[in-house]
């Protein structure tokens, strides 16, 4: 069995935001959402650690994930006064191993969350007491230099066996400039945590537990040939190549817009694979729990985001879906469709707004407001028809029934029933109910004055 432990315990200080760091959000959601969903694929074992702002992060979770907590996912304070650091976080009193079920341990960081199944199954999978996740790259500033057993080894070798982790402040001018790092993503044998966390100490820089040091002194007792007990095949300590952008590590904005940049990019490919076809897809905003079925087409500029459901429907230039169904429609150019809207088999046209709204079979064409109402298939709705749902407490719903039409420029005032066919004036204002058949009117009679414009100006000229 695996084990998955998430640390998420930092302090997250170069994001300069009260937010807690792994709530910082990517594509609609946490950061560390994307960890623990790709981790509960590998393990139904997954704990979180916790310090910094624990109560906001641990409440978040518990509410996202209700129906893990109770089996799945076990969070841990980390006792970080007295154990800083990422070798601290594993440490209960005395500092022993935190409880885990598993015989392999998978070492995750909740400020990682591009890296993949895949990634993840090369570690699980490997021959070593101890696999981690490293990459290659142009600036390896801040990052854990790999030490390789081998000097010779390829910097293209998938996988190849390393002596130890020299962390960037403890690095002199030589190390400073290898460019294999560590990923911070591990998976060791239960055996080996319950073995060296105890013998970590805090006599580096930073004064501080690196769980790098597990590394480093297991490497020293492999090389004596100690009887450590390892289940494994291997003795060895192995890296595995991965990809650069699956291992980036979030510390400022500028990586959370950068790792946004990359999961968009992602997305967007899934939906084209899917069949659906983007005008210009760099402009084009979806976020991660969106979902499209069927022949879709979104335009340049659409953002769709929450958990939309979109089927063989075409999203025009610059409209906007939040939260919403669509099926069998066009929305836009530039429209703007609100949470829990349920569209079907409609025009929605240019500027029109709809929030809460249950529409089939209908049109609506332009600069229009349908808020907190249910329309019936047929119903045509006039341009400047406004749904008064708001009364200055509370919100009231609008009833309009089959084959509706709708002048121009009118208020709906909730809340208001009207019938199957119904025809309404322009610029009426409806405060009561019509009955079916009707046709109503409620604006104010026009009166015109003859000679009124000349009358009107000579009085303001004396």
């Amino acid at each position: 069995m695996v084990s998955v432990v998430i640390l998420a315990a930092g302090f997250g200080t170069r994001i300069k935001s009260d937010t807690p760091k792994v709530l910082h959000t990517l594509c609609g959601k946490s950061m560390i959402e994307y960890v623990i969903d790709t981790a509960l694929q590998i393990s139904s074992d997954v704990h979180v650690v916790l310090y910094n702002q624990k109560e906001k992060i641990q409440a978040f979770l518990q509410d996202k994930y209700a129906w893990y907590i109770a089996d799945k996912i076990t969070f841990h304070t980390q006792l970080h006064d007295k154990y800083p650091g990422t070798g601290g976080a594993l440490m209960q009193e005395n500092k022993q191993l935190i409880d885990i079920k598993g015989t392999k341990v998978l070492i995750l960081s909740g400020d990682t969350p591009l890296v993949t199944c895949n990634d993840l199954e090369k570690l699980v999978n490997g021959g070593g007491a101890i696999n981690l996740c490293v990459f290659q790259t142009q600036n390896p500033y801040g990052y854990g230099r790999i030490i390789k057993k081998t000097q010779n080894t390829s910097s293209k070798e998938e996988c190849f066996a390393i002596e130890s982790i020299i962390e960037e402040k403890d690095c002199d001018i030589t190390q400073k400039q290898i460019d294999v790092v560590n990923a911070g993503i591990y998976c060791f044998e239960r055996k080996i945590l319950q073995d060296y966390i105890p013998k970590l100490d805090s006599n580096n820089a930073q004064q501080e537990y690196y769980l790098t040091q597990v590394i480093e002194l297991a490497s020293q007792d492999f090389r004596e040939n100690k009887d450590l007990k390892s289940n494994a095949d291997s003795r060895d300590i192995f890296a595995f190549m991965c990809c650069e952008e699956n291992m980036l590590g979030i510390n400022t904005k500028l990586h959370l817009s950068q790792a946004e940049q990359i999961l968009l990019t992602r997305l967007r490919n899934k939906a084209m694979e899917q069949g659906v076809i983007m005008q210009i897809p760099e402009s084009i905003y979806i976020e991660s729990d969106v979902c499209f079925e069927g022949e879709c087409v979104l335009e340049n500029g659409v953002r769709i985001t929450g958990k939309s459901y979109i089927k063989n429907s075409h999203i025009k230039a610059h409209s906007v879906v939040e939260e919403s169904e669509i099926t069998q429609s066009d929305i836009g150019p530039h429209a703007h469709i609100r949470p829990n809207s349920n569209i079907k088999d409609s025009h929605i046209g240019n500027f029109v707004e709809c929030k809460n709204a249950s529409l089939e079979g209908i049109k609506a064409g332009h600069l229009s407001y349908l808020g907190d109402c249910v329309i019936g298939s047929g119903s045509n709705v006039g341009a400047g028809v406004i749904t008064c749902n708001y009364d200055g407490m509370k919100k009231h719903k609008t009833h309009i029934g089959k084959n509706v039409f709708i002048g121009s420029d009118c208020q709906l005032v909730a809340p208001v029933n009207i019938a199957d066919n119904v025809l309404i004036g322009a610029g009426s204002t409806i405060t009561k109910n019509i009955e079916e058949g009707s046709l109503s009117l409620a604006r104010s009679k026009q009166v015109n004055y003859p000679n009124g414009f000349y009358k009107f100006f000579t009085q303001k000229s004396e």
